[in-house]
């Protein structure tokens, strides 16, 4: 079973009830929580678990080779997100913008763009006594907190757990819907 303590907005106590909650129902079952608050994450504050966020997060961006590229522009004109700027020559990558869709590699004729992971965060997982906590903290200045929000979820390595505590960020827009 998934619990997901959520809200419109911040400061309602999602994150002390789902750590009380988890905390709680440990003994009783297989308890996870999920801290996928990661731009501010706090559930480790109150459980100081004895391992940081070590575990990289990345988003692929597309990398153009100057040599093959024509400077036709459909990378440019394929991007959704104004990521790449067709500029005479070599397109320009604007990489904060960039969502790694694949769609301007996919588009190049000449097959001059290849991608590269870029770290976005960071997550941490382990055991806190009988508790499995799993958290993740996006670097400073990125826009999209997605990618590590699904990197926290990721439970594919776990024993298999009865109980999942999730601690979701606050608002209705992108990190909560990718949370829930």
């Amino acid at each position: 079973m998934k619990i997901a303590i959520a809200s419109g907005k911040g400061g309602t106590g999602k994150t002390t009830l789902s750590v009380n909650l988890a905390v709680a129902l440990t003994g009783v079952a297989k308890i996870g929580l999920l801290d996928c608050d990661v731009e501010e994450p706090n559930c480790h504050l109150y459980l100081k678990p004895p391992f940081d966020a070590t575990e990289p997060v990345g988003t692929p961006i597309p990398v153009v080779d100057a040599a093959a590229c024509t400077g036709c522009g459909l990378c440019a004109r394929a991007c959704e997100f104004n990521a790449l700027l067709a500029l005479p020559g070599v397109p320009l990558l604007l990489p904060e913008l960039c969502h790694g869709c694949g769609a301007c590699s996919y588009v190049c004729p000449e097959e001059a763009i290849t991608e590269e992971d870029r770290t976005i965060g960071m997550v941490g997982a382990g055991y806190v006594g009988d508790l499995y906590f799993r958290w993740g903290r996006l670097n400073v200045g990125e826009a999209r907190s997605t990618p590590v929000i699904a990197a926290v979820k990721n439970l594919e390595t776990v024993p298999a757990l009865d109980i999942v505590i999730i601690d979701a960020p606050p608002g209705v827009a992108c990190p909560a819907v990718e949370t829930l």
